[in-house]
């Protein structure tokens, strides 16, 4: 059963909250009394959260839903960075150079561009945790992954160094590295990649984006105090280190 959490009084925006991952973080978050904004291209079909039209990609619309989130909530407590997407599954010789730098802009570049605008808010909140949903491709390297491999591997050098630059203040930087989970994202993907990843799990089984969230939240909650610049595995035992 899940854990029960109440965050009431707290402010959660969550990218790429219209879909997957994300969207299951900010339903249960929502149902959690947090008072949520879902910065997305796309609005969530969930009643009573907030959603802002934002490309990750580009500051000037992270500027914007910015702006409207504090003039609505007046300050933001949690940041989940739950933006991005897959790509193809093709060699490194066959990827397209304009798809490989565009997987690196959405899922690290835009991870770091909705941070540093949204830290400098957190500082003078008595609750600050940040959550970048990572990937187990960034700790081992997926085969014909090559820009979502080096992208999530981003993500978690990100998280690591932005969790020691502010582990003297009251905010938390962490992060989960998923292996496979049945989300959408996995239609990018060939089936036969597919079932490789699922022969990987010693469980035998993809993820849920339950368990995903389940571990969000309490990265999210004042249970979370010492750990910070970590890494958190949710690959049903497939992680080595």
């Amino acid at each position: 059963m899940p854990v029960t959490y109440d965050f009431s009084g707290r402010v959660a925006v969550v990218t790429g909250g219209a879909n997957g991952i994300g969207r299951e973080v900010a339903r249960r978050l929502r149902d959690a009394r947090c008072r949520v904004a879902v910065w997305d291209l796309a609005a969530p079909d969930l009643p009573d959260i907030v959603a802002y039209r934002v490309d990750v990609t580009r500051p000037e619309t992270i500027a914007e839903a910015l702006e409207a989130t504090l003039a609505v909530h007046g300050g933001i407590d949690i940041l989940v960075n739950s933006a991005g997407y897959v790509g193809p599954t093709v060699s490194v010789e066959a990827y397209d150079p304009a798809e490989w730098r565009r997987l690196i802009e959405v899922n690290l570049i835009g991870t770091y561009e909705v941070s540093r605008h949204i830290v400098p808010h957190m500082r003078s909140r008595p609750h600050g945790r940040v959550v970048n949903i990572a990937s187990l491709a960034g700790k081992e390297g997926t085969p014909n992954s090559s820009a979502y491999s080096a992208a999530k591997a981003g993500v978690i050098a990100f998280t690591k160094a932005l969790g020691k630059e502010l582990a003297d203040t009251n905010i938390r930087v962490n992060c989960i590295a998923p292996a496979a989970i049945e989300t959408g994202l996995l239609k990018q993907m060939t089936p036969e990649h597919v079932e490789i990843m699922i022969a990987k799990s010693p469980m035998k089984r993809l993820g849920t984006v339950a368990e995903c969230a389940e571990l969000v939240l309490w990265l999210a909650s004042e249970a979370c105090t010492f750990s910070t610049g970590a890494v958190f595995d949710l690959s049903g035992g497939r992680a080595t280190y």
